[in-house]
């Protein structure tokens, strides 16, 4: 089984009405209960703007990216399938309940992990 990363972009979704998020949300939770039935889903969530911080290797913390002026991820999705189409079929999914393009990438096997 392969694993991906399926992900957006902060702010892909500002251009939908706020009275529509009730119902985006609604598609998005209905493809990711069908990925759970199936056995796919491993973990997703969406993430908060302008919260990230950037920890240094010598320890030290600063801000992070800040959305307006870098892409930063706006949420996500891990999964674990049989082959990239099914990853890519999955991402086509999310991106129509979310209204917004998804970013998907294979994970690197790492056999501690």
């Amino acid at each position: 089984m392969l694993r991906y990363l399926i992900s957006f972009d902060d702010g892909a979704m500002d251009h939908i009405p706020a009275a529509d998020m009730p119902a985006v949300g609604e598609a998005a939770h209905a493809v990711v209960r069908e990925a759970k039935a199936a056995g796919v889903w491993i973990f997703g969530g969406g993430l908060l703007r302008q919260q990230a911080a950037i920890v240094g290797t010598d320890g030290k913390v600063t801000d992070g990216p800040v959305p307006e002026t870098k892409a930063v991820v706006g949420g996500f999705s891990i999964i674990e399938v049989p082959a990239r189409e099914d990853a890519l079929a999955l991402a086509a999914r999310l991106a129509g309940a979310c209204r917004c393009a998804q970013d998907v990438r294979e994970i690197m096997f790492d056999p501690e992990s």
